[in-house]
C-alpha cells in the first residue's frame, strides 16, 4: 500500500538506473519530497520513464523528479535526447537581434521541457539567472549573457517555453554566482561587493522573473561578506528579507547541494540541512552521498513539516497533462528542433 503523507523537505537521488529496495524505503520516508536524477540514472528512453512511472507510484501524493538539465555543459540525459545548446547562444542570438534571440529561447526551453516531460521528469533546475563577469570557474557560457538586461529578457522567453510546456521554472543561483571565481562545488566563494552593487545587476533578471511567475529559485553557495556571514542559501537575510520581503516571491526555494564544499562552512550534514529550511528554504538537496542522506534524515526526526512549503512544493509540479503519442511527430517539436539544429 501507497504511504499517505504529504511532501517532505529532502530531495535525494539513487545510484543506478533502477530503484533498489533501500531507495523504495527511504524514498517513501516522511521526510522525503522530492528525488534528482543524474546521468548515472539514464540509460535510455524507455528505462527511464519507467524508473519515473516507479518513482511517482511510490507515495499517493507522489515525490517530484528533478534533473540539471540546462543545454550546454549540464544536460543529464543525452543519447535519444535533443542536445541542448549552451544559453550564451540564445543571449549571443540576443544580442545580434532581440526578437529571434526571443523566439528561440522560448523554442528551446519548449522543446527541453516537453522532451523531459515525456518521460516523466516535472522539471529542470533551470534557467540559470547568473551574469557572466568572465571569472568564475563553473557559471560561464552557462550565462546567457554578461549584460543584466539580455540575461533578463531572454530567461523571461525562457521562462514563458517552459510554462507553454506546463513546466515550472527555477532561476538559479540567487543572488548571483558569476562574480567569484570558486567553483562551489569544490570551493566556498567569497564575494566582496557591497548589497547595493549586487541587488543592482546580479538580482535585476530574478526580480524581472518572479515579477513574471517564477515558480522556484536555487539559492547559490557563496558568502556575500558585505551582507551576511552565511552562504546566501543558508541565510535568513537573503531569503526572508529580500527574497520573500522585497522581491515578493512566493514560489519554492530550494538549497543547491548540501554535500557541496560551498556549504561545508555551515557545519554537519545535520546543521546544513536545519540551517538551509531554518532560513527558509523549502526543499533541501542531498545528492552524492546517501551516508550524508541517511544522517540528515535521522538527524531532523520530529521536523515539523511546513504547511505552506508542501503547497509550495506542489505547485511545482507540472500541468495539464503531458500530451500522448510520439513527441517528435508533432510540428512544434519539429519546428523547434530547427531552432536547435541552427544553433548548434
Amino acid at each position: 500500500m501507497k504511504a499517505v503523507m504529504p511532501l517532505g523537505p529532502l530531495m535525494l537521488d539513487i545510484d543506478g538506473v533502477e530503484l533498489s529496495s533501500v531507495d523504495r524505503d527511504i524514498l517513501r520516508h516522511p521526510l522525503v519530497g522530492g528525488l534528482i536524477l543524474f546521468s548515472r540514472n539514464y540509460g535510455s528512453v524507455e528505462q527511464v520513464s519507467v524508473l519515473c512511472d516507479e518513482i511517482h507510484a511510490l507515495r499517493s501524493e507522489p515525490l517530484l523528479i528533478a534533473v540539471d538539465h540546462e543545454g550546454g555543459r549540464v544536460q543529464r540525459f543525452r543519447d535519444e535526447f535533443t542536445r541542448i545548446p549552451c544559453m550564451r547562444a540564445l543571449g549571443d542570438t540576443f544580442m545580434e537581434n532581440r526578437q529571434l534571440g526571443l523566439e528561440q529561447a522560448k523554442s528551446v526551453a519548449w522543446l527541453m521541457a516537453m522532451e523531459l516531460r515525456k518521460v516523466g521528469v516535472d522539471f529542470s533546475f533551470a534557467p540559470v539567472l547568473d551574469l557572466d563577469y568572465d571569472c568564475s570557474e563553473i557559471i560561464g557560457d552557462r550565462a546567457f549573457s554578461n549584460d543584466k538586461q539580455a540575461v533578463a529578457d531572454v530567461a523571461e522567453a525562457f521562462q514563458q517555453g517552459l510554462t507553454m510546456a506546463g513546466m515550472a521554472s527555477i532561476g538559479k543561483h540567487f543572488p548571483g554566482h558569476g562574480a567569484v571565481a570558486p567553483d562551489s562545488h569544490i570551493a566556498t566563494p567569497v564575494d566582496e561587493r557591497s548589497l547595493e552593487e549586487i541587488m543592482n545587476n546580479d538580482v535585476y533578471p530574478f526580480k524581472q522573473l518572479i515579477a513574471a511567475g517564477m515558480k522556484g529559485i536555487m539559492p547559490a553557495h557563496v558568502i556575500y561578506q558585505q551582507v551576511d556571514e552565511m552562504p546566501a542559501g543558508f541565510s535568513e537575510f537573503w531569503l526572508q528579507n529580500i527574497l520573500r520581503q522585497q522581491l515578493g516571491f512566493n514560489g519554492a526555494i530550494f538549497s543547491d547541494d548540501l554535500s557541496m564544499e560551498g556549504a561545508s562552512v555551515v557545519g554537519s550534514f545535520e546543521q546544513r540541512a536545519k540551517q538551509a529550511l531554518k532560513a527558509g528554504g523549502d526543499m533541501a538537496l542531498v545528492c552524492n552521498n546517501r551516508v550524508a542522506a541517511e544522517q540528515v534524515i535521522d538527524g531532523i526526526k520530529g521536523f515539523e513539516i511546513n504547511l505552506q512549503s508542501v503547497e509550495r512544493l506542489k505547485n511545482m509540479r507540472p500541468t495539464p497533462s503531458v500530451m500522448s503519442g510520439a513527441l517528435e511527430d508533432t510540428e512544434q517539436w519539429q519546428q523547434c528542433h530547427k531552432v536547435i539544429e541552427a544553433l548548434s
